[in-house]
């Protein structure tokens, strides 16, 4: 059975590289361009500051500073034309953004000046050097500068830095189209009073805010819930089969109504793996799908347990979604050394995923495990942040000792 390293050895091979992501492109508002990858870079429109401006409130000065009190000629707001201007000794009330008056050469915080008791004049208790406090019209950027290369993230930063320049579209790396399946007859929607035998889905939910989740303008589509039927299954599986990604939850075990494997052999889909060595999550099935000259299709087939969804999500399927989102990923990526907050019993021959509450104190992280009382135990993954890896045959470990784990939200 593979590793999960091995696994993903398999998927990476596959994978477009991120030159081949960043060229496939899509226009999007800037308000809905959070989490995306920019596909081109963009460029400033502005010279920031637009002018010479004041980095503090006090007086601007003009010259060298005059014996006693210096005469206060008039006021410079912020957003207001400048209307004065400074002869050698003069000084102007002046606001923090405001564009300083013609013979301006420093600005004195107000804090280094004292009140001479008249309005029209100031005395400066503390003197700045030449240039101080004065932020010079195009210091940050100019017009025409890179504000941003093709490949940056856009963080909420980069969001407020698009604004500022007047930028409301923005080439970002495309989307992949996702939809997803739910299989099996015991399952009924969230809103329906379950049967003899029957549950909720819970696993439809978690994929599509598990897709927002991840950008905010990714949306996953959902195709229903699939019968235990070769017909019906085989019918949303083929409708699937036109997006860059198809999640199917259930039907890949061993049981005798387990067709997702055989229908996906006769739809002419190429197998990668079925199963790995990871718990929960074993039964995992990766394919792909080539369709005339379009980027090939991927598939996941996921376990049905809820908890098995999520490890086999969270370790495989996120990462190749932001993979081909532009975004720098792969198995275990970001993952973080912590301290054990509590008691973890050992694991046996394959690597074990448990669901850990993480917390940020001292400067230390400490990870509290969340034991589920097996795959259909979803309630445990939902109460933690992050998960938990115990390498293969590794011995019990007491609170205090060392271990690696993934933030997931």
């Amino acid at each position: 059975m593979l590793s999960p390293e091995a696994a993903w050895n398999l998927i990476e091979e596959r994978l477009p590289d991120r030159e081949d992501c960043l060229g496939r492109s899509e226009k999007v508002h800037r308000s809905e361009a959070v989490g995306r990858v920019l596909a081109s870079s963009v460029r400033a429109t502005v010279d920031v500051p637009m002018a010479d401006v004041s980095a503090m409130d006090g007086y601007a000065l003009s010259g060298g500073l005059a014996e006693g009190a210096a005469p206060v000629v008039g006021t410079a707001a912020a957003g207001r034309p400048v209307d004065i201007e400074l002869a050698p000794g003069e000084a102007a009330k002046i606001m923090t953004g405001a564009v300083v008056p013609p013979g301006t050469d420093r600005v004195v915080p107000v804090e280094q000046t004292r009140d001479t008791g008249a309005q029209d004049s100031v005395r400066i208790s503390k003197d700045v050097e030449t240039g101080a406090h004065i932020r010079l019209r195009g210091e940050v950027v100019r017009t025409g500068d890179r504000l941003m290369a093709a490949g940056s993230l856009l963080t909420s930063g980069a969001i407020s830095t698009l604004a500022s320049h007047g930028i409301s579209e923005v080439d970002v790396v495309q989307a992949p189209t996702v939809a997803t399946v739910t299989t099996g007859d015991e399952v009924v929607p969230p809103e329906t009073v379950p049967g003899p035998g029957q549950l909720r889905d819970s696993n439809g939910p978690f994929l599509l805010a598990a897709g927002r989740n991840l950008v905010p303008s990714l949306t996953f589509r959902h195709l229903g819930t699939a019968i235990d039927e070769h017909g019906d299954l085989e019918d949303r599986i083929r409708s699937g089969l036109g997006n860059d990604v198809l999640l199917l939850t259930g039907g890949v075990s061993m049981g005798d109504f387990d067709y997702v494997g055989e229908i996906l052999d006769r739809l002419g889909c190429s197998l990668l793996f079925h199963k790995v060595a990871i718990q929960p999550g074993k039964p995992l099935l990766v394919a792909t799908y080539a369709m005339g000259s379009r980027r090939p299709t991927w598939i996941f087939g996921l376990p049905g347990n809820p908890a098995s969804v999520m490890v086999t999500y969270w370790l495989f399927v996120r990462p190749v979604l932001r993979r081909l989102l532009g975004h720098v990923d792969e198995l275990w990526h970001g993952s973080l050394s912590a301290e054990l907050a509590a008691d973890l019993r050992g694991s046996k021959g394959r690597d074990r995923f448990l669901p850990a509450a993480l917390d940020f104190r001292d400067g230390k992280i400490y990870a509290t495990p969340r034991p589920p009382v097996g795959s259909h135990d979803a309630g445990a993954y939902g109460r933690g942040n992050a998960l938990l890896r115990i390498r293969p045959n590794q011995p019990p470990a007491t609170a205090g000792a060392p271990c690696e784990v993934l933030l997931v939200d």
